[in-house]
């Protein structure tokens, strides 16, 4: 059975329109590598999945294309947030895109064999394949089918596996259960990723997770080490009577960082206490208001 999927077939478990994808992408691959490359790509969408053509060619993406970064113009990023909210692929490398595409590429019709397939290459990866499979989750087919496998992987100790999971991938937010996700957070904050990548971060704050984070605090200043004011970020919604003297502890705090992110935190709060926390702090909250300080510009400093 051809695994490319044609124009006429229906488009079986994809939450997008996964033909309009694959040009696009396909587009930008083009850019990127030769025409012998690109029509040795050609040839292997046609290999049956599950194979070993398939399999080959997934494993050998990179000696074929390279592992140079791939350049986005306007457009295309403007293109890709159309087709697929949230992804972003500004710093993949092309392999890594490659990788994708070819997967996109699977005739979804058979449910059970298109996970099972897609599940062996995840068992048999090495790291950038890796990467290039979790970056694939928000594109697959069958959303829901991948949930444990995310989850699985958040307990992976390889940092770019991690990062490729966490960070500017929608799949998290949008399919992890409560448990899941605050298990990706913190770790993302105990790893030291760039946790203002997090799609969803804010979106997906709870209490349980503001409570956790609130211990973890507690556990690094226990231990005489810093934290990530960001950490303050998921915490700020969910200021009660247990977590608001650790807001006064950033705020008398020496260092300015600590102090604005007690002061963001604050203004996202509805406890009373503190907002009048935020009184004692006028230049900062001004900032606040002014839309001059907000957690973006806070991540990038």
């Amino acid at each position: 059975m051809s695994t490319i999927i044609g124009e006429s077939r229906m488009k079986t478990g994809f939450t997008y329109d996964v033909q309009a994808l694959q040009n696009l992408l396909g587009s930008i691959i083009q850019r990127h590598v030769s025409s012998d490359t690109w029509n040795w790509m050609i040839e292997r969408i046609t290999a049956a999945i599950g194979t070993s053509a398939f399999n080959t060619a997934f494993a050998a993406m990179p000696r074929k294309t390279g592992k140079a970064f791939i350049q986005l113009n306007d457009e295309e990023k403007n293109q890709l947030q159309s087709l697929r909210p949230g992804l972003i692929i500004n710093n993949w490398s092309i392999d890594r895109l490659a990788r994708v595409w070819l997967l996109l590429h699977i005739d979804p019709s058979d449910e059970e064999k298109y996970f099972r397939s897609i599940d062996h290459l995840f068992l048999a990866a090495e790291m950038n394949e890796l990467v290039a499979l979790y970056s694939a989750l928000p594109l697959l087919s069958y959303p829901e089918r991948w949930r444990k496998r995310c989850a699985d992987g958040i307990r992976s100790n390889i940092g770019d596996v991690l990062q490729a999971i966490m960070c500017n991938n929608p799949y998290p937010s949008e399919q992890l259960d409560e448990k899941a996700w605050n298990q990706l957070v913190l770790k993302a904050f105990f790893t030291e990723k760039p946790v203002d990548e997090i799609i969803g971060l804010d979106e997906r704050a709870n209490q349980e997770l503001a409570n956790i984070l609130s211990d973890y605090a507690h556990e690094r200043w226990a231990a005489g080490r810093t934290i990530n004011s960001l950490l303050w970020r998921c915490v700020g919604k969910f200021i009660n009577t247990s977590i608001f003297p650790d807001i006064q502890r950033i705020a008398k705090s020496e260092n300015e960082t600590e102090r604005k992110a007690a002061a963001l935190a604050c203004y996202d709060s509805n406890y009373e206490p503190a907002k009048k926390l935020l009184d004692t702090m006028p230049s900062i909250k001004s900032a606040i208001e002014k839309a001059e300080l907000n957690w973006q510009t806070f991540a990038q400093k």
